[in-house]
């Protein structure tokens, strides 16, 4: 069967420019596709500096990958750093997993400014088991990843939510053990929960603990202190962002409004103490206070916006005692 250009896997005679014009020249899945290949590619002396290549190749450095899943006790999430994702996929293998790989079907991509986001409802991590057993376990679930839309298309968050997991058995090892009821009765139980071995619980359950603690790690391994001294300077800096005052905001100008002044006041003739309270903010020259006073006359002031007969904008009003008014200008 000939390869068309269609096909992921398709080399073009005319170079790979002729196929693709992204940075990395392929499909965000062919990515999964080649950490299949290099996790297949691991050996047994494969040792820390080995996970860390492949975590340095196939993922960012602020990368995070979340698994999301149901347990007897309750749902269950957990998200784990960079630093922690090397150590993950080595405890798959540490839990008695000999081939570890992802199967990707009918997944969505959408491209952004600096990401390219795959979105697969139907993913399946399968999982060979050599011990305590020979068992397939096929865990099923919806994978979202994120990747870094350059040249490395790294990725930078894994989020995949499982949903179920089926743990298969060849039928030559059940016949070979038909007439052992105790071997069959130790075939029939799980080996995993909800697709994943006791040791990634634990360590995932653990990561809780250490993911608090990478701020320490970075500490000591930046400037080789001590672990009193890490936390020492790590506490005293959190101390410091607490008490210190936050960031006053910027207040926008205030406009000033004119305030428009009451002109309208009441003066009674009874007493000067009340004439001086009714003036309020507006004082009076004595003479004024005099001359109206020594008529027997109150003076309210009127100013409006129409002038009176004589164009003047203010007139007053005058109260005679016998409680008539007499308009003055």
């Amino acid at each position: 069967m000939s390869s068309t250009p269609h096909d992921p896997f398709y080399s073009s005679p005319f170079g790979p420019f002729y196929r693709r014009h992204t940075p990395y020249m392929v499909q965000p899945e062919y990515r999964i596709y080649e950490m299949n290949k290099r996790l297949q590619a691991r050996t047994e002396d494969s040792d820390n500096l080995w996970w860390d290549a492949f975590a340095t190749e196939f993922f960012e450095d602020d990368a995070t990958l979340t698994l999301s899943f149901c347990l007897e006790d309750g749902p269950k999430r957990y998200t784990i750093g960079r630093t922690l994702i090397p150590r993950y996929f080595s405890t798959v293998f540490e839990g008695g997993v000999t081939d570890l790989y992802y199967i990707l079907k009918h997944s969505k991509e959408s491209y952004h400014n600096s990401s390219i986001t795959v979105d697969c409802d139907q993913c399946a991590m399968v999982t060979q088991h050599g011990k305590p057993m020979f068992t397939k376990v096929c865990t099923e679930g919806r994978l979202i990843l994120e990747f870094t839309f350059d040249d490395l298309m790294r990725i930078k968050t894994w989020h995949f939510t499982i949903r179920q997991y089926r743990e298969l058995v060849p039928r030559s090892i059940l016949a070979m053990h038909a007439q052992d009821p105790q071997v069959l009765d130790q075939l029939s139980k799980n080996i995993t929960r909800m697709g994943l071995t006791n040791f990634t619980l634990n360590y995932l359950r653990l990561c809780v603990i250490l993911e608090p603690m990478q701020e320490l790690m970075s500490r000591h391994k930046t400037y080789n202190l001590s672990p009193r001294d890490c936390l020492k300077t790590c506490l005293f800096q959190k101390w410091q962002r607490m008490v210190a005052p936050p960031a006053e905001p910027t207040r926008q100008p205030t406009t000033k409004r004119r305030k428009r002044k009451n002109s309208t006041s009441s003066t009674s003739n009874s007493s000067a103490g009340n004439t001086a309270n009714s003036t309020g903010s507006k004082k009076k020259t004595p003479a004024a206070n005099l001359s109206l006073s020594s008529q027997g006359l109150g003076a309210i002031p009127n100013c409006s916006l129409n002038p009176g007969r004589d164009g003047d904008l203010c007139h007053s009003t005058a109260v005679t005692p016998s409680g008539q008014f007499k308009e003055k200008h």
